[in-house]
């Protein structure tokens, strides 16, 4: 398996489950908003507001497309989906994983909102977000893994490492 990618909700554990899966693959880990961060010159949240929902997803766009690597778990912001061109490019880097959270948890994580760099129209709450995403979430993944409530992100983590292992065989 060449680099793996994991897509989900804001909140979702992307970065976090990425860097300790990074660490047990002896992979490395590639955070697509600081990439973002470092082409633009600004912060997610700045680009938002100073740009609009539709060029920050170009700006997105244009960032994942110039990802190349190998052996390097992937965390793409959480709109990624939202533009074919990006995520059909992290498809062709290798497996997609989605992160599922339930709402619930969701909101306990992502206290932040209005700073957190989220794309979302003005007027958007998280759940509608999540409404708009999720098909799209589910289309590109080839595997999901379901965060249970209680459950650790290193738990999470072991959990994508088992469903990567089950890929890898049936693959055989």
């Amino acid at each position: 398996m060449d680099n793996i990618t994991l897509i989900g909700m804001p909140g979702s554990g992307k970065s976090t489950v990425g860097v300790l899966l990074a660490k047990a693959l002896g992979y490395d880990f590639l955070d697509t908003d600081l990439l973002i961060q470092q082409r633009e010159g600004q912060l997610l949240q700045d680009l938002l507001d100073q740009r609009g929902v539709e060029r920050f997803l170009d700006a997105e766009e244009a960032a994942v497309r110039s990802v190349q690597c190998s052996r390097t778990v992937i965390a793409p912001g959480g709109s990624v989906v939202c533009r074919p061109g990006a995520i059909e490019h992290l498809r062709a880097l290798g497996p997609v994983i989605y992160l599922y959270v339930p709402m619930e948890e969701l909101r306990l994580r992502v206290t932040n909102l209005s700073t957190r760099g989220i794309a979302m129209e003005p007027g958007q709450d998280l759940a509608d977000v999540m409404a708009a995403r999720a098909p799209l979430y589910e289309k590109y993944a080839d595997l999901t893994v379901t965060h249970l409530p209680g459950q650790s992100l290193g738990e999470t983590m072991l959990d994508v490492r088992e469903k990567l292992r089950e890929l890898e065989r049936g693959s055989r």
